[in-house]
């Protein structure tokens, strides 16, 4: 197992992430697998033996029930693992079960203390974008919780750009904790994370945890353009990610699958081991409905692709040149920052635009 530098921070976490998304299965999480105490216990002894450190949940998984099975399994053992958790998401009917306002989150970060049988949360994320609350009171909030010692570092996910950025700014002019790390959506399918969230952690220190790596199952090796497991999340109706381009999709997995065919191993780790080598990217938040599943991924941290396999990788799934970019490109990259490059490095081989 490789260790990352989480961000400018000086923790130390596992290039894979256990994923929890799928303990309890409560209402659509069932879509996915009803993971119980006993099957989540057998799951992690997987992942502590083959070096993972990190373990990631949310209050609003299951409603409560992935944070439970996870303190419980994590008995005895909470001295030698990491766990991130999460608030934003509506988990009540109440005009206050939801958002980043300091009532919601100091109660819902003790709600899940409780529930994660623990005494702090190790990364405690912003689980997504609040624009009616006022980012000087969430980040006081979070102030708060790390001066009691019940969170060590924040994130954020499925931030934009710019939310980034003002969130940033608040952090340093007001001296309160600033984010280290963001979870976010990036995959060989899904790259326009690559447009802002990249160059922005690049340029700012946020270590890149990813959710969902292999699109909730597309890029596993499963799925093709005439094939797609009757069992699987997407069968049942599952819709997350959206994907608007089925064509762009299936040539991404036919070039995975040639790559790891040539190799004898699975897509799975070749996708994998692609998103490893991008930039700020610490650590991909990986799920598993078995034993073997967790052990492929494992696998996959010590697989090194070749010069060549990432470049046709890279030429399969890029995303459009869009502006200002190529414009940058054809006037402005003899100045690039290591920021800047996180883009458009992707498209050094294009003539001007």
């Amino acid at each position: 197992m490789q260790y990352r530098t989480l961000g400018r921070s000086g923790l130390k976490i596992s290039a894979l992430t256990m994923g929890t998304f799928s303990f309890g299965g409560a209402g659509d999480f069932a879509m996915v697998a009803k993971q119980g105490v006993k099957d989540a216990r057998r799951l992690v002894d997987v992942c502590i033996e083959g070096g993972i450190n990190v373990f990631d949940t949310s209050n609003m998984y299951s409603l409560g029930r992935s944070e439970e099975i996870l303190g419980e399994v994590l008995e005895g053992k909470r001295d030698e693992v990491l766990i991130s958790s999460k608030a934003r998401m509506r988990i009540g009917d109440g005009p206050n079960d939801e958002g980043v306002s300091r009532y919601h989150l100091i109660r819902e970060c003790e709600r899940s203390l409780k529930r994660l049988r623990t005494d702090r949360i190790d990364i405690y994320f912003m689980h997504e974008w609040d624009g009616l609350t006022p980012l000087e009171e969430m980040l006081a909030a979070l102030d708060t919780l790390t001066k009691h010692g019940k969170i060590r570092y924040i994130g954020c996910s499925n931030y934009s750009g710019w939310h980034i950025m003002k969130a940033l700014a608040v952090s340093d002019s007001k001296n309160y904790p600033r984010f280290v790390t963001q979870q976010i959506h990036y995959t060989l399918e899904a790259r326009e994370a690559e447009y802002e969230l990249l160059p922005i952690s690049v340029d700012q220190g946020l270590g890149i945890m990813v959710w969902s790596p292999l699109a909730a199952g597309l890029l596993s090796g499963a799925f093709g353009r005439d094939r797609a497991p009757a069992s699987s999340r997407q069968a049942a109706g599952w819709s997350e990610p959206p994907i608007r381009d089925k064509e762009r999709l299936w040539n991404i997995v036919d070039t995975l699958t040639e790559i790891a065919d040539s190799r004898g191993i699975s897509a799975a780790q070749v996708a994998l081991a692609w998103t490893l080598t991008r930039p700020s990217v610490a650590s991909l938040v990986v799920g598993g409905l078995n034993e073997q599943h967790f052990k492929d991924n494992i696998a996959a941290v010590s697989l090194e692709l070749s010069g060549e396999e990432l470049e046709r990788l890279n030429q399969v799934s890029r995303v459009p040149y869009i502006y200002p970019y190529w414009h940058q490109h054809n006037f402005a990259k003899e100045r690039f920052s290591d920021g800047d490059w996180a883009l458009h490095a992707s498209y050094e081989d294009l003539g001007k635009q």
